[in-house]
């Protein structure tokens, strides 16, 4: 009973990014292939996203394949794709079930157009819907992102749609892809690394970060609970001084 009388005393963060890392050495620790490791991980991200929304946070933003992932084989590519194409094969009826907005960021023109025209669907079939804000990030990257709003900010000045005086903070991030979501409160790396790995760079400029060595497929409710106790002992000031 004190655990949840605590957990319920904590302020739960709006926004919650995660950078999905350790699938494959998950995998290797249990000799397996690499590509199982991310079988795994995808489906600990289906009961992460119900947790998420169950202790109340109302947005989550996961990496799940950058602009830099084409590099690794065409093997694990290849099944990374396939886990996200099974994914978007039975992700409206589960999200229409779990009340998810679904949303997916990322230059997807690189994407196969059966996966494309998927994508649409699932976002035009759960806009509506009043529960977690799931952000999936898919061929994304946070310079990529940049360049792709510098261009079509160019273009609209061009063509008279935006004058470059008016320019500020707030028009540029209507340019982003993550325009209809606020700002992250937190962001969690799994698997011990520190870096943001070209991760929403414009977004987390005052975002809290919480690193743990815990692979991916074993991220559970518990370390997220851990995470977010983290998040209530950091000072919160955007540039400010306390008074």
């Amino acid at each position: 009973m004190a655990k949840k009388k605590e957990e319920k005393e904590l302020v739960i963060p709006r926004h919650v990014a995660i950078i999905l890392d350790g699938n494959g050495r998950w995998a290797k620790k249990r000799f397996l292939p690499r590509t199982a490791g991310h079988a795994v991980g995808a489906k600990n991200l289906e009961k992460i996203c119900r947790i998420a929304y169950e202790v109340g946070i109302q947005y989550l933003t996961v990496y799940a394949f950058s602009t830099e992932n084409w590099n690794r084989s065409k093997e694990e590519v290849d099944t990374i794709m396939k886990l996200l194409d099974d994914y978007l094969n039975t992700c409206i009826q589960t999200a229409n079930e779990n009340k998810m907005c679904c949303q997916v960021i990322g230059d997807i023109t690189r994407l196969r157009p059966d996966m494309q025209k998927r994508i649409a669907a699932l976002e035009e079939a759960t806009k509506d819907n009043p529960g977690l804000h799931f952000n999936i990030a898919i061929n994304y990257g946070g310079r990529d992102e940049l360049v792709r709003a510098a261009k079509r900010m160019t273009a609209d000045a061009r063509d008279g749609r935006l004058d470059p005086e008016k320019l500020d903070q707030e028009v540029f991030n209507s340019y982003l892809d993550t325009k209809d979501s606020p700002d992250p409160d937190l962001l969690i790396r799994t698997s011990g690394e520190e870096r943001l790995s070209n991760f929403l760079l414009w977004q987390l400029a005052y975002t809290e970060f919480y690193f743990t060595d815990v692979l991916w497929p074993d991220f559970d409710k518990a370390e997220l609970m851990r995470a977010i106790e983290k998040y209530n002992t950091r000072d919160r000031r955007y540039g400010g001084v306390k008074q």
